[in-house]
């Protein structure tokens, strides 16, 4: 009998992570109380519990209580420590989960009012996830995300600023919030101001919407990889054509049955995806609110749709291969995965 792997030594690139939702619950209680903010009762529930909060996005209701947990938490984040704590509490929580790379996305504008504007913001936020690669060793960088239940313009802002950033470790521009509200087209400016200044498009779609706002993705902001992307797997036709293209989507698939997106772990559709050969990142996607890390993601994968160790092993080069990460760091991390499936 073939022996199990621990997937938490299986290399991999972490791609979808928010900044708030990386961060570990007892932070989130410590700040809490460092600042006398009364968290939510659902949340410190959650949060002592053990147990994710119960929560359900479908409807607008719930969707809106998840926001009103979210934005408890990021209150919380008041001073760049605060900041710096974050970064490095997620870094080694990613590297105890066998992650290589992370790509950290972050809307700067929702800490900006707190830490002197929007451009100090950002350049605490990198100067944070700076430090914390060279202390770690884990390689990061961010995706600078606009939220598109603000006015696109707006968003050029953040596009024009990432791009800026360019140098200081921004590689991508998002978009995310509900993606039922609001047209995919009216942030085309947005994403070609990215995609001109050299950064790469992962806008969230196929989450809360189905097939419709994946393909608006492709077609409206040219997304080289997109936020989650399950529901694509409504659509035979719209598979081919991601797995054509080679555009990796990043599923959360905890999050995915936390959120009620599915009922239950077997029918996040991780095989529909997989055997249609789209490329697929798993990701963690808000771990305090969900209640599990990257490596969990794997297990999910493994304990309820059946991935045998090489189909894991198959799913970290994925995650690699969609990666900003340098050449040597994508060899590196690729040569690791071939030595645990080898083990």
């Amino acid at each position: 009998m073939e022996r199990v792997r621990d997937v938490s030594e299986l290399p991999k690139a972490h791609l979808h992570l928010h900044f708030t939702g990386s961060m570990r619950p007892a932070t989130l209680l410590e700040l809490a109380d460092k600042y006398g903010v009364r968290l939510p009762e659902a949340l410190t529930d959650a949060l002592f519990g053990g147990e994710p909060p119960k929560l359900r996005a479908t409807d607008e209701r719930g969707w809106f209580r998840f926001q009103r947990l979210y934005d408890a938490a990021r209150s919380c984040l008041r001073e760049p420590e605060d900041i710096r704590r974050l970064v490095r509490e997620a870094a080694e929580e990613d590297i105890r989960d066998g992650s290589g790379w992370l790509e950290i996305q972050v809307d700067p504008t929702s800490y900006a009012p707190r830490l002197g504007g929007l451009i100090p913001a950002l350049e605490v936020i990198l100067d944070a996830v700076d430090s914390a690669s060279r202390e770690t060793g884990l390689g990061m960088r961010v995706l600078v995300a606009a939220n598109r239940m603000k006015h696109p313009l707006d968003a050029r802002t953040l596009a024009r600023l990432a791009v800026r950033y360019r140098d200081r470790g921004v590689v991508g521009f998002g978009l995310s919030n509900d993606e039922r509200r609001g047209m995919a087209r009216d942030f085309d400016r947005a994403f070609a101001i990215a995609r001109e200044g050299g950064l790469f498009a992962a806008p969230h779609g196929g989450e809360l919407a189905g097939p419709a706002s994946v393909r608006d993705c492709l077609d409206d902001l040219h997304a080289h990889r997109v936020g989650h992307g399950v529901r694509a797997a409504d659509d035979p036709r719209l598979l081919r054509r991601l797995a054509e293209r080679g555009v990796t989507c990043e599923v959360c698939p905890a999050s995915n049955v936390a959120l009620g997106v599915y009922e239950k772990p077997a029918d996040v559709p991780l095989r529909t995806l997989y055997d249609a050969g789209v490329p697929m990142a798993l990701g963690a996607d808000d771990p305090l609110l969900f209640g599990s890390r990257l490596a969990a993601q794997y297990d999910f994968a493994r304990r309820h749709h059946g991935f045998t160790d090489a189909e894991l092993a198959e799913l970290a080069r994925q995650s690699i291969r969609a990666s900003a990460a340098p050449q040597d760091v994508r060899a590196k991390l690729l040569s690791g995965v071939d030595d645990w499936l080898a083990a």
